[in-house]
């Protein structure tokens, strides 16, 4: 079946005024979402924000229900947060660590994600092991297989990140999955770059814990995330902060924790983009995830083929499986140099910086790198407007 690029561009009035391949930054929301959003907003100037939001229960549920479906669990399983950052750290600070214990992540693991691995490591004297790549550049399974089974300390906590901020690999999942499961190690997945853009099921990748946002391949507004907790790992964990959303007070010195995955959520919440990221799930089902997936592949490697064929420029993604992220560098020009030309010529994209993925960037050798993220509603002809715009390499003399 073709992919109804039309239908996707008339939903999505930003495509008149920008090439947005800046969708791992943050995506543009359908007319859908932004009429949502804005709807809900002009409800509660009307009748107020506690009132709107009893009004629009039904709605706000919608969200969790959406989100279900998209993950493959059920709404009880789902804490709709502030981003993906908050989700991430609300399921890793509920775990308690001792001396030890091994924290096992990947080299492409998140800026943010390393530095609550080595704060904890600091306060507990957790130790961080960053697991080996593979032949291909991602997560060698094959070598987490070892550690699991070697070393001095149990290993508390396997942690990575599904795709990389900084480059289009997708890491094995599934595989890390099945071997969390065989080890009983809690398993915990950033899938803040996969999802919307990638099919992902909770039950076939076996991860206890899930974290993601809305604002980037999803469409949905900024400023929403959600995290997915298996009900076999619930108990084990207690959020970092609790309020009275989180926790009933049931007695002068007591508190009960409720007993579902909202524990990890507060009181206080921006409802008009909780519908928000409601609609924005839902239209993604309406669309298919493998036939999103489906398109965004071809149009990445699309994008790659076009630069690999200009002089002086390097693709630097890696991965068997590669995804809509695609990372470049011009010879003799800065990455920031190349990005803003781009802006200039009203084609978004951004930069992802050595700095902030010193497991892998430095290590290869690689400088910032130019980041151009597409989503099914971009076209062949956008994909040609940035290539056309890349700057000329500059030789040294």
């Amino acid at each position: 079946m073709l992919f109804d690029i039309e239908r996707a561009r008339r939903d999505t009035p930003g495509t008149a005024h920008v090439a947005h391949l800046n969708n791992a930054g943050s995506a543009l929301p359908p007319s859908q979402v932004t009429e949502a959003v804005v709807t809900h907003l002009r409800r509660e100037a009307q009748i107020g924000g506690y009132e709107a939001a009893a009004e629009a229960a039904a709605q706000v549920e919608r969200t969790y229900a959406a989100i279900a479906q998209l993950l493959g669990c059920a709404p009880d399983d789902v804490a709709v947060v502030e981003n993906a950052t908050r989700a991430w750290d609300m399921a890793f600070y509920a775990m308690t660590f001792r001396p030890g214990d091994r924290i096992l992540t990947s080299r492409a693991e998140y800026a943010s994600n390393v530095i609550a691995f080595l704060q904890l490591a600091a306060r507990t004297g957790a130790v961080v092991e960053v697991v080996d790549d593979d032949e291909h550049g991602q997560l060698s399974v094959a070598d987490l297989r070892r550690r699991l089974g070697e070393g001095a300390g149990q290993v508390r906590l396997i942690a990575i990140t599904h795709v990389p901020t900084h480059g289009g690999l997708v890491n094995p999942a599934e595989q890390v999955g099945e071997l969390s499961r065989d080890a009983e190690v809690p398993f915990l997945l950033d899938a803040c770059q996969s999802m919307g853009q990638l099919a992902v099921n909770v039950e076939a990748i076996g991860c206890d814990l899930l974290s993601a946002t809305g604002r980037k391949f999803l469409r949905a507004p900024r400023g929403t995330g959600f995290l997915y907790v298996r009900p076999s790992i619930l108990d084990q964990l207690e959020p970092p902060f609790l309020d009275l959303h989180a926790a009933t007070w049931t007695a002068p010195d007591r508190y009960v924790v409720r007993p579902d995955a909202r524990r990890f959520e507060n009181w206080e919440t921006n409802v008009a983009a909780k519908i928000g990221l409601g609609v924005a799930v839902d239209y993604a089902l309406s669309w298919g995830l493998a036939a999103i997936e489906k398109r965004v592949t071809a149009l990445a490697e699309g994008l790659r083929e076009r630069l690999n064929g200009l002089d002086g420029v390097q693709v630097h993604d890696r991965g068997a499986r590669r995804c809509g992220i695609v990372t470049f560098t011009v010879d003799g020009v800065g990455a920031q140099d190349v990005h803003r030309r781009l802006t200039d010529r009203r084609v978004n994209t951004s930069v992802s910086r050595a700095e902030q993925a010193r497991f892998d960037l430095p290590g290869r050798g690689l400088p910032d790198l130019v980041r151009a993220s597409v989503h099914y509603y971009n076209t062949e002809d956008e994909l040609d407007r940035l290539v056309g715009a890349v700057p000329a390499p500059v030789v040294s003399a």
